[in-house]
């Protein structure tokens, strides 16, 4: 086994990966990051939910919103509900873990909110509840998929924006998720204060 060339591999297909996502997601990448900033400008939040490595890009995500990205400005509002073990714990167990992000967004989404939802397959159950319990509240969903888009493609109102990564590889999704929540925290702030010179 050529250990060398497999990791040369990995990069190879992790760049093809990246360019065919450029050419189908640049689109929707550009529509979520100006539903982001209107949901901002009207003192909205963004919820942000996953599972495994998306749990961690869902704090990523909120902590680049919360801080700062590469530009100094106000921080804004961004929660990751994957981040409070009491609530995740007690939901878990007085409910179900299916509904451990749906009943954070019950409690705290308002109409003018965004949720940010990440299952790289499409089909996380409890991602699904979230979604569910967003649009019950009125609120706008911005969905980061992979493979087919799952059953979360099916879910999304006219209204959402679904971000779907061509790609049936679990790592290859998971890079282009990280990719895109650059970019929107690049195209949030570029909205907000301004090209760069």
């Amino acid at each position: 086994m050529d250990l060398v060339a497999r990791v040369s591999q990995h990069f190879a297909d992790s760049v093809q990966t990246k360019q065919k996502s450029a050419e189908i997601l640049a689109a929707p990448i550009a529509q979520a990051a100006e539903l982001m900033v209107k949901c901002l400008l009207a003192n909205g939040k963004i919820l942000v939910c996953g599972n495994g490595g998306s749990a961690a890009d869902s704090q990523h995500f909120a902590a680049e919103l919360l801080g700062r990205f590469e530009r100094e400005r106000s921080g804004l509002a961004a929660i990751a509900l994957t981040t409070d073990t009491s609530a995740l714990t007690a939901i878990a167990n007085d409910y179900d873990y299916e509904q451990v992000f749906a009943r954070q967004v019950q409690a705290l989404g308002q109409a003018s909110d965004v949720l940010l939802a990440i299952s790289t397959s499409g089909y996380s159950k409890n991602v699904i509840a979230a979604i569910h319990a967003a649009h019950e509240r009125d609120m706008q969903v911005v969905a980061l998929t992979g493979k087919s888009g799952g059953k979360i493609g099916s879910l999304l109102a006219k209204e959402d924006v679904h971000i779907c990564v061509p790609s049936d590889r679990t790592s290859r999704i998971q890079e282009v998720h990280l990719l895109t929540l650059h970019c929107l925290c690049d195209g949030i702030d570029t909205l907000l204060l301004g090209a760069e010179p």
